[in-house]
């Protein structure tokens, strides 16, 4: 369906106060938090369709929606160039809960300082005590914790740890000279511990289970699937409605308040191109017509790569036994009546946040353990017991885009990440892989090592690494920043979501960021959401009085420290200097 189409026999679907393009995780928080108040009208525009299958409330399930049609818009990069040309996968999530209900579940809020950056490069407001709150009242943490919530929509536990290879890993860190955490979601985030997941009574906890059913059982929610919107229809400078299609109608929806787009990294600054707003020549191109001149849409496209450093076991603990037909037939047969068993975790249990060199103030690595050997998408297995770890950098410097195709809303858009283009993610990976290899030969892994599987024994001199990072390396599924948030004129966005150069529509999704968290994307995602919501609303929590920002007393002169001494909070001012200037 043309541009064209669409202005033509269009059928009217009603008038709204808000119209969310898109039910992912943003948008999911945003229907929920705004529809309560009752006398507001809300509609929700997904192109997927329901979310309701055993495979994605199954948390060990995680690998099979993400390769489906169904769930996945099965997306690809064009070629990379800073990996001799390979065309990488971009799996993004289809249906309500979008990529929250394909993704791997893992709970990881970022480090405070994560937020304290932000506001540096300038989005006003999301420093750490401000966002914190947000957290709390999201958050349904089993068990609670310091600085938690627990009675918010989003159920949150920790793995059993039943197997020993998890805490083998933790003790392993400890021994290589890193601090150990009780939980890297509370107080220290730097250093080896255990790992949170959201999932709730053994399912998965997305963004729909926990945000949108609720919403939509209110009354005042309406959400429409299949719903492929065009673009956002302006009268003047001022957002005004959505044009979409279902099943090839042309639809039309007003919006008398906002039109907000939570359509993801990539779908985002696609449809604000289609409606007029980006760089104004890729624009011409593609015969659209200029509303306002944006160079910065699409730009600026960050993303977490991660590497699998994997392990013979040589003793018969891994999950190798239960990944055979018969293992999981027995896994699936006890969570279908029960919810428990290794069907209901997401098997990344333990894990861990350091710094890749001296003179990073706070983390940039990330371990998820595996007690198995496999890659993420469960395409490829080991021949045998095995474990791993998946590693990679949290702030890589290349860029990349999200340009548009043509101007048909059909067609999905070119997208290049430039991934391993700048020099200091060489740095940062072979450290990856020479950090979890030292981690790996501690004592606490002794009886159970054998011989490294990936990258292999052989593979020691940095050309050797690097020829083993083009081949392997793989996106962890974090695209972000394409449509930054800040107070500068380059910035896309305000620093409440409101793009620049028009009224009344907003841009409410990962995109915004003006740099990616130290760690997996969903709950931050979830939280900028919560927070916007508010502002939206015109108010905001009371900032929070207890909100540490720990680091290394010795960051600028060493790698690693066992302890975590120094907070940060009442010395911001030195902190974001250290933060922008800091090889971070």
């Amino acid at each position: 369906m043309t541009s064209t189409s669409v202005d033509t026999a269009v059928r009217d679907e009603g008038h709204y106060d808000y119209i969310i393009i898109g039910a992912g995780s943003a948008g999911c928080v945003l229907a929920h938090r705004l529809g309560e108040d009752s006398n507001l009208r809300i509609l929700v525009l997904e192109a997927g369709g329901s979310d309701r299958a055993t495979i994605v409330s199954m948390p060990s399930a995680l690998s099979i929606p993400m390769n489906t049609t169904r769930f996945n818009w099965g997306m690809s990069t064009e070629p990379e160039p800073g990996l001799d040309g390979r065309v990488m996968n971009l799996p993004r999530g289809k249906g309500l809960g979008g990529s929250s209900s394909i993704n791997g579940m893992c709970w990881v809020r970022g480090n405070p300082m994560d937020y304290e950056l932000w506001e540096a490069l300038g989005a006003e407001g999301w420093r750490w005590s401000n966002v914190l709150p947000y957290f709390q009242r999201l958050e349904a943490v089993h068990g609670g914790g310091p600085l938690r919530g627990t009675d918010g929509p989003m159920k949150i536990t920790r793995g059993r740890e039943k197997n020993p290879l998890y805490q083998a890993f933790v003790q392993a860190g400890v021994q290589a000279g890193y601090a150990q955490s009780p939980n890297m979601n509370q107080r220290q985030h730097e250093g080896f511990g255990p790992m949170e997941m959201n999932v709730g009574g053994g399912r998965r906890c997305s963004a729909a289970v926990a945000y949108l059913r609720p919403a939509i059982a209110r009354g005042n929610v309406r959400v429409v699937t299949g719903a492929l919107v065009d673009k956002v229809q302006m009268t003047g400078r001022r957002a005004t409605g959505v044009l979409f299609s279902v099943k090839g109608h042309a639809c039309r929806a007003h919006a008398g308040r906002e039109v907000i787009l939570s359509a993801g990294s990539i779908m985002s600054p696609a449809i604000l191109k289609r409606s007029g707003i980006g760089p104004e020549q890729e624009l011409r191109d593609h015969g659209i017509a200029v509303l306002h001149h944006s160079p910065g849409v699409g730009e600026n496209l960050m993303d977490h790569l991660e590497l699998y450093i994997q392990q013979e076991c040589t003793q018969p603990v891994s999950l190798y036994a239960d990944v055979g037909l018969l293992g999981k037939a027995k896994i699936g047969a006890q969570w279908l009546l029960t919810h428990r068993g290794l069907g209901a975790t997401n098997h990344f249990e333990s894990g861990g946040h350091i710094r890749s060199r001296a003179g990073i103030v706070y983390p940039d690595i990330q371990f998820h353990f595996l007690p198995l050997a496999i890659s993420y998408d469960g395409k490829s297995m080991a021949s045998g017991h095995g474990y791993q770890v998946h590693v990679g950098s949290k702030r890589s410097k290349s860029r990349g885009w999200v340009r548009l195709r043509d101007s048909r809303p059909e067609s999905l858009p070119r997208v290049r990440f430039n991934y391993m283009t700048h020099e200091d993610d060489w740095l940062e990976f072979r450290a990856c892989i020479r950090l979890s290899r030292e981690i790996f030969a501690q004592a606490a892994m002794a009886p159970y090592r054998g011989k490294e599987l990936a990258p292999g024994a052989d593979a020691q001199s940095d050309e050797q690494l690097d020829a083993f990072i083009k081949r392997k390396v793989e996106s962890a599924y974090h695209p972000s920043g394409t449509c930054r948030m800040g107070v500068d004129e380059a910035a896309v966005t305000q620093p409440d979501g409101r793009v620049r150069g028009v009224e009344a529509l907003r841009v409410i999704d990962a995109s915004v960021m003006p740099q990616a968290t130290a760690g997996d994307l969903n709950a931050p995602t979830l939280v900028l959401a919560e927070r916007m919501a508010d502002l939206i609303r015109g108010r905001h929590l009371p900032e929070a009085t207890d909100a540490p920002l720990l680091a290394a007393s010795d960051w600028a002169g060493s790698q690693r420290t066992s302890t975590i001494q120094r907070d940060y909070s009442g010395d911001r001012a030195s902190l974001r200097k250290a933060l922008l200037v800091s090889k971070a």
